[in-house]
């Protein structure tokens, strides 16, 4: 028996790479009378051309499919589409969720003017004062950027995510010329991106397995409750044991260190705003009894 991790889902064979091979195998018959469904990057056993046996998922992604996520590339468009800074947070708190390390790489700067770069390299500051690893180079695709990324990236599996035409195949394509990746242009029209991927597979990267995926162009996934928001925003982590309650939702509280830390400037206002956003998301939500 050998195991292997899942490298490609494609009408039902899932391509399984082990010990630098690929083989081509079939899911049991039993999988899914049993609600198995193996997804690319499930680690799993198999034999003789069949899946035996899908091992216990570490994290799984929806939107990508994608399972045992180590870390995820947040393409984050500049310009065209325009910067979104809730977007992006939306991103970091559903990777936060699930533990996976979020690396932010900001395209298309190339595009921006000296005092619009100016504005963007502030924002990718603030960030990276929060802890991220943020790339934000004035030309995203130049050699020491890709090579300081390839770094952080070294021995994971890994998603590429971001809103549909922020650059993700293109990114790819300069982390690996030979992929060959299709890259579609915006939609002047509509102003939102055509989907370029059709597939999701684990390509390997310069000893990486990175994902590249559909984009999306939303994010609304708020299943986590009011309680466990603040614990997805990292520098309300380090300041909620100075707040004089317990459990302190740095909203409405006196002596809230997260609330004194925004009046001194200590972290960023646009955060704040989305974090209270995210709240009455949370707060206003019905309850789902079909779960």
């Amino acid at each position: 028996m050998k195991k292997g991790i899942i490298q490609q889902s494609l009408s039902g064979f899932y391509d399984v790479i082990a010990a630098g091979k690929i083989y081509r195998t079939r899911g049991r018959g039993n999988f899914r009378k049993k609600g198995i469904k193996p997804i690319v990057g499930d680690r799993v056993e198999f034999e003789d051309g069949y899946l035996l046996k899908v091992l216990p998922r570490r994290n799984s992604l929806v939107r990508p499919p994608v399972a045992n996520v180590d870390a995820a590339v947040v393409v984050t468009a500049a310009t065209q589409p325009v910067f979104s800074a809730n977007l992006l947070d939306r991103q970091l708190i559903a990777l936060e969720r699930q533990k996976i390390q979020p690396l932010i790489f900001f395209s298309k700067t190339d595009l921006l003017t000296k005092e619009e770069y100016r504005q963007i390299a502030a924002i990718a500051a603030g960030y990276r004062e929060i802890g991220y690893p943020v790339f934000c180079a004035p030309q995203p695709f130049e050699d020491d950027q890709l090579t300081a990324l390839q770094g952080q990236l070294q021995g994971q599996i890994v998603t590429m995510m971001g809103q549909t035409g922020a650059g993700k195949s293109t990114l790819l394509n300069h982390l690996a010329p030979d992929l060959h990746l299709a890259t579609g242009e915006i939609s002047r029209a509509l102003k939102r991106g055509r989907h370029t991927t059709r597939k999701v597979s684990l390509l390997s990267v310069n000893d990486a397995l990175i994902a590249d995926t559909p984009g999306f162009s939303s994010y609304e996934n708020f299943d986590m409750t009011v309680e466990e928001l603040p614990k997805l925003f990292p520098e309300m982590v380090r300041l909620a044991p100075q707040c004089k309650f317990r459990g302190c939702l740095h909203i409405k509280e006196p002596h809230c260190a997260v609330k004194a830390a925004l009046e001194n400037g200590i972290i960023m206002n646009s955060r704040y705003d989305d974090y209270l956003q995210f709240h009455e998301l949370i707060a206003n939500q019905k309850p789902n009894y079909k779960k």
